[in-house]
């Protein structure tokens, strides 16, 4: 679907690597992984059209990691992308796109969200020590009740509850591939994944696994917020559930004001933080935005880079700078 965007994102700005970095070793490995061209530095008034662009450019700058950035105005398409096209960790991120993927079961009648299952709690376990983590099954809830816990308070074991019932990571991974998004890839159930977090460092590595692009979560918001798939009332359990999020307040949301009635799922893993959602301009249009930080020194200095972000975007598509950009018809499909 995001195919349909493509014009729309032909309007962004092309993606940039992080800034040379300070340390020998890090540029060492950074160009093991990436190669020397990710990171040649280039002027920003000579690659970004606008003051917008330029804007956001400069405060994902990743010189201290690798930020990438995508958003779009669901109204007119206008987009903006920033290492848009990079894998990035997905972490807890990934568990929107786990439950559209039982929500798409409970439309097909293989359940409802009346049906109980049962927590899956890690038992524990050696790093490494097994290609999935041992869990038990803990007090069993009823499938709204996990949705809920798993996006508002990012529960895992909730999450793993479900993904067992829809039938692992592959079948999440058919679910978004059957949706027209390619460039997602859920490997580990959520125990096994923070069991063995930490193996590589995403600053300086970029592990396929778990992984997706900034711009392809954009396009799941995209599809879910503009009902491309799943009915009314599904949409309504995810759209609810992130409206009423719990973590990350010192991320998308925390400077923006209350009227941007932000939605949104955090992620956090070793030295990563992201947070994709949606918000809401003054004159009532809604922004799809996925932003993910790796390095940056601590996780608190991460949620204030996406914090800054997500501000700079709210400013950027609210006071019209945005729209200084060469127009183009939105090809939405509908």
């Amino acid at each position: 679907m995001f195919g349909q965007l493509s014009a729309a994102f032909a309007l962004g700005i092309a993606a940039i690597a992080p800034a040379q970095a300070q340390s020998t070793d890090f540029q060492a490995a950074f160009d093991r992984s990436f190669g020397t061209e990710q990171r040649t530095p280039q002027s920003f008034d000579a690659v970004y059209d606008s003051g917008f662009e330029r804007r956001i450019a400069q405060i994902a700058d990743g010189d201290e990691g690798r930020i990438g950035v995508a958003a779009v105005d669901l109204s007119t398409g206008q987009a903006i992308s920033i290492l848009g096209d990079q894998r990035f960790p997905m972490a807890s991120t990934s568990k929107l796109a786990i439950a559209a993927t039982f929500l798409e079961g409970v439309e097909r009648g293989r359940w409802s969200l009346s049906s109980e299952f049962p927590l899956l709690v890690p038992v524990r376990s050696a790093k490494y020590s097994s290609l999935k983590a041992p869990v038990r099954k803990g007090n069993y809830l009823p499938a709204s009740d996990l949705i809920e816990i798993m996006i508002t308070r990012s529960s895992n074991s909730a999450t793993d509850a479900l993904l067992n019932v829809v039938g692992g990571p592959s079948a999440v991974n058919a679910w978004m591939r059957r949706n027209g998004m390619d460039e997602f890839q859920l490997t580990r159930d959520i125990a096994t994944l923070v069991r063995d977090d930490g193996e590589f460092d995403p600053v300086a590595h970029i592990d396929e696994r778990d992984s997706a692009t900034p711009k392809v979560m954009v396009q799941f918001l995209t599809g879910l917020y503009q009902g491309r798939f799943l009915s009314a009332s599904s949409r309504s359990v995810i759209i609810g559930a992130m409206e009423r999020c719990r973590t990350g307040k010192r991320r998308i949301p925390a400077l923006l004001p209350d009227s941007a009635n932000v939605a949104h799922k955090t992620g956090s893993l070793n030295n990563t933080s992201s947070d994709i959602g949606t918000f809401i301009t003054p004159d009532g249009r809604t922004i799809a935005v996925a932003i993910y930080v790796t390095g940056q020194g601590a996780r608190l200095k991460r949620e204030a880079r996406i914090a800054q972000i997500a501000k700079a975007l709210y400013d950027g598509y609210s006071d019209g700078s945005s729209r200084n950009w060469t127009n183009a018809e939105y090809r939405n499909g509908g």
